[in-house]
């Protein structure tokens, strides 16, 4: 079983506009509401593939239980814990002249010491019914960072295969408990390192973290797909040219992918191929978090993994 884990929910609300006119009253054309949060978009993604997933974090309020609600019909499930605030909104408004898009991302309710201690029980049950653990996203107010550390060392004792996808502090503090997998972006990596490597040094950058105990190390490259590190061998996963709808979430798509071909105990090459289609056929849906299977269909065997073999040098 797959869970996932997104302290910080939401429910994210998509505005179709025709033309943004700041300053102006904007009718909005299509207003489409989902439960959001990078853990989220996950778990939505490992349903689609047909894969059980459970959704975890906090969630409250009127909004908390519009995110229930919607992720038990989508089929996923929900081991939430209630939170003493409301969860937050994300607005993103899309212009469809053009196709760019604008987000608003509120912060999050603060997160009282009694629901953080009512997560770290829920947390325990949700171990004894996972195999593999996605922590994804920032954490709300009244979460400390070490939480993840905390989270991936808990996780780790038990077996536990865990996917570490956050940034910043959080992203710090989980590094140092040794997940079995992170994926930082470009800007991350080089918040990690405390410089920016370029594609030609990023390989090295990646041993550097994977001289940290990370099993598996990936960098996506948006466009371009992704570069893996695991055993000393680097992979470069590159899917096709597409026309892009929307590439919000396609990063959470990707872990998705991984996610999915870890429980499926895929070989690594399979699994990368699989993360890597998945992800560019959500950049061809409209909606945060989802693929059609056409599209997934058609990406798949047009996927390219190349791999080469690093020296042992620094």
């Amino acid at each position: 079983m797959i869970a996932t884990v997104t302290l910080n929910t939401a429910v994210d609300k998509l505005y179709l506009v025709d033309q943004m006119q700041p300053y102006m009253v904007q009718r909005v054309g299509t207003c489409i509401s989902t439960p959001g949060g990078k853990g989220l978009n996950v778990a939505r993604v490992v349903r689609k593939t047909g894969e059980e997933v459970l959704a975890a974090g906090f969630a409250g309020g009127y909004s908390g239980g519009f995110i229930r609600k919607a992720l038990l019909d989508q089929g996923i499930g929900v081991r939430l814990t209630e939170s003493d605030g409301e969860s937050r909104t994300c607005i993103n408004i899309r212009e469809k002249a053009t196709g760019r898009h604008t987000e608003y991302l509120e912060p999050g309710p603060q997160i009282s010491g009694e629901a953080l201690a009512r997560f770290r029980r829920d947390y325990d049950s949700l171990l004894d019914e996972s195999d593999i653990l996605v922590l994804s996203g920032s954490a709300p107010s009244g979460v400390p960072c070490e939480l993840y550390g905390e989270m991936v060392r808990r996780a780790r004792e038990r077996g536990k295969l865990v996917l570490l996808d956050t940034s910043g502090p959080c992203l710090q503090k989980g590094l140092e408990a040794g997940p079995t997998m992170i994926k930082p972006n470009s800007d991350e990596i080089s918040q990690l390192l405390g410089f920016s490597p370029s594609l030609r040094e990023l390989p090295g950058a990646m041993k550097k973290l994977s001289r940290k105990g990370i099993p598996l190390v990936a960098v996506s490259l948006g466009k371009e797909g992704v570069l893996v590190l695991h055993e000393n061998v680097l992979y470069h996963g590159v899917p096709p040219q597409i026309e892009t709808v929307n590439t919000v979430g396609c990063g959470d798509s990707m872990m998705a992918g991984f996610a999915v071909g870890f429980q499926r105990k895929l070989p690594v090459p399979e699994i990368i191929r699989l993360a890597v289609a998945i992800s560019a056929a959500s950049a061809c849906a409209l909606m945060t978090g989802d693929y059609a299977q056409e599209d997934f269909d058609r990406i798949y065997p047009q996927v390219l993994v190349k791999q080469q073999k690093l020296d042992g040098q620094n």
